[in-house]
This record gives C-alpha cells, structure tokens and sequence, in this order.
C-alpha cells in the first residue's frame, strides 16, 4: 500500500491544515504547467494522496490500513482526486468544470483601520488614573456622499465588461485539458460598478480627515508599554465601512522623588546621626499627603520602614502596592569645636576613644541589609 503521508512530506499525526498547505506547495510545484510532462506522474500522486488524506473517514480507513482508493479501483473524476482543491489552488475558487458557482462581486464597503497614539502621564496619574483629553487625526464617514464614494446626485454605474458580475471567465490548461476559470474584472476591481463621478470631497474613499479630542480614562496602575483599547473609536472605513479601534499606548514619565518598581513605590529619607541613635518621628510628602515615619532608636542605613498601601494602584486587581522608604543616616562634616568636643565626652562615656577594627560578617552588615532592602526583606 501506497504510503500517502510520506508522498506529501507530512507526519501521521499532521493536520488537516497542514496535509492542505502541504498538498497546495507541492501541486503547485508539479504541476505540468510549471514542471512540464515529467511532473505529471508526481502531480497525479499528490492529488490521489490528497484525496485520500484530505477527507476524514477516507484517512480513517487508510490509517487502519485500507486503500479506498485500491478499494474503490482508483476511480477518477470529482470524487477520486478532490478537483474542487486542485481549482482552488491554482484559479482562486472560481467556476470549475463541473459546474462550480461563480463568486458575486466584491463589496467596496471596508473596515476601518486601527489607530495608535500614545500620551504621556505623570507618575502620580499612574498610581491613581486619570482622564485624558487627547488629540488624534481620524477618518470620519464623509459628510458629502455619506460613504457612496460618489458625486452627488449620481450612483454607481453597472460594469459593462462584466455585466455586474464582477469577474470575466478566463481559458485555462489543466489535466483535463482546456477550462474555463474566473478571474476578478479588470475594469471595475471585482466591484462589478464603477464610479464615473467620484465625490470631489473625498476623492471617491467615502471619508475624510480631521482632528478629533477623544477622552481616554487611563486607570490607575498603567505603566510605560500599557495599551488602552477603545473599541469602535478609530478610523471609519472606505465607503462607509465601520470603525477600527483606538488604542492609547501609555508612557509613564519619571518622578524626581519616587521610584516606581511594579505596584510598589520607593523614596530615600535623609535621617541625622542623633535621630537614628534617639529615634524619631518624621513627616515626609507623599501622594497621599504628609505621613508620619517612625525612626526606631538604633536605626542603622539602610534600613526601610514601608508604608503600606501608598503604593501605586493594581491595574488588574483591586488595592494598591506599598510605599518603602529608606532611611539613609547623615554623618554631620561641619561639626563646631563645641559638637566635636561633646561627641569626644561621648566616645568616652562609651568606651570608644581609640575603637578598635573589627570585622562583621557579611550576614549582618549594612551592606547586606543595603541588600536586603531593596530586595523588600
């Protein structure tokens, strides 16, 4: 038995796409137009392996290892060799032999196409939203011909090479010798109708060009790269065809303070040397306002105290990320003869006149925790 899979270069488990696609490349490979006489027994093996694996329960006796062809003497014609394809393949659909139906003619009648902008926003409209009022040139229906594409007043006229049918038959040269086949008017584009007067507005498109302000509701949690699709706002369509989408492409411009990294946002604190060792209240500016943070005594650099829930908004979800801030301890420079003395009484009341070196482990040291908090242990 005739191993049809291997004749059309394709695996057992293949497609029904991919035994068509693989079927499409090789007929139009072989066949005698292309390939001349030597291509026709190849051309014809193709086609019967085609017809064999190009139809469910054909495949289904085959693979159980029955030949229908074998079965049914190999027989020819519309049945055997799946001559609906071999047309559709090389004429494009059209009439075939046997009486396939002609196409009728095409519509004029388009869709719009999609439309991108983009627009720029703060990192403070990222992690609350915001409604923007943007400007973009679309199509609109043009308001002369409404979309007919035509002068006022007139109408498309009926093609006269092609009767309205918008396709002309053709003689082709095929295995089965001379057919006849249909190919799109080249006089009417395939419309079967054409316009004697366009419409002097649009130039016989059925739209025209203008500015629009368009409100966009960009929610909280957008970031550089978000996409915001507006269905049906776009571009109208050649010849009154419907609108394409508006899509708002976000970039999030950076802020001189805060540090954006997913939902959560991160600042540095400046905190003095005796605050750190005393401990302290300070109030630092947020979005949300004046928020207290609370300096533990002891605090080294480095650490973090996070404000939960001043973050940025989730943009899928609902909350907000958290707000770490870094407290980064000031050592004092400028010290007067008076602060450098009371900070010598205590050194010694701390026993700390001459310290010694003293190695940390890693584990422990500030540039671990320096590590740890921003890696948000």
């Amino acid at each position: 038995m005739k191993d049809y899979y291997a004749v059309l270069g394709v695996s057992r488990d293949a497609s029904e796409a991919e035994i068509k696609k693989a079927y499409r490349k090789l007929a139009r490979e072989l066949h005698p137009d292309v390939a001349g006489a030597e291509g026709e027994e190849r051309f014809k093996e193709v086609a019967a392996a085609y017809d064999v694996l190009g139809h469910a329960d054909k495949r289904a006796q085959y693979d159980r290892g029955v030949d229908p062809r074998a079965a049914s003497g190999g027989a020819g014609g519309p049945q055997g060799f799946g001559f609906e394809d071999i047309f559709e393949t090389f004429f494009g659909g059209g009439a075939g032999p046997f009486g396939g139906q002609q196409r009728g003619p095409a519509s004029r009648v388009q869709r719009g196409g999609d439309t991108l902008v983009h627009t720029e926003v703060t990192l403070e409209e990222a992690v609350f939203g915001v409604t923007r009022e943007i400007q973009v040139d679309l199509a609109d229906v043009c308001t002369t011909c409404h979309g007919s594409c035509c002068a006022p007043g007139t109408q498309p006229q009926g093609c006269r090479q092609c009767n309205g049918t918008g396709s002309v038959q053709r003689v082709a040269r095929s295995l089965l010798g001379q057919v006849m086949t249909t190919a799109p008017c080249p006089t009417c584009g395939g419309y079967g109708s054409t316009i004697e007067t366009p419409c002097g507005e649009c130039s016989g498109q059925g739209r025209t060009h203008s500015r629009h302000t368009v409100s966009v509701d960009i929610p909280a949690g957008v970031e550089t790269g978000t996409r915001i699709r507006m269905t049906g706002q776009g571009d109208a369509g050649i010849a009154g065809g419907q609108k394409g989408d508006l899509y708002i492409e976000i970039r999030e411009r950076q802020h001189a303070v805060f540090e954006r990294r997913g939902d959560d946002l991160h600042c540095n604190l400046e905190v003095p040397m005796t605050a750190a060792a005393l401990g302290t209240v300070l109030t630092v500016e947020t979005f949300d306002g004046p928020q207290e943070v609370d300096v533990r005594p002891g605090t080294h650099a480095g650490s973090t105290v996070r404000l939960k829930g001043l973050g940025v908004g989730r943009l899928q979800r609902a909350g907000r990320g958290d707000l770490h801030v870094h407290l980064d301890v000031v050592t004092p420079t400028d010290l007067t003869d008076e602060q450098a003395e009371l900070l010598r009484q205590l050194a010694g009341l701390r026993g700390e006149e001459a310290p010694e070196a003293r190695l940390a482990p890693l584990g422990g040291g500030v540039f671990s925790r320096l590590r740890d908090a921003f890696k948000g242990h």
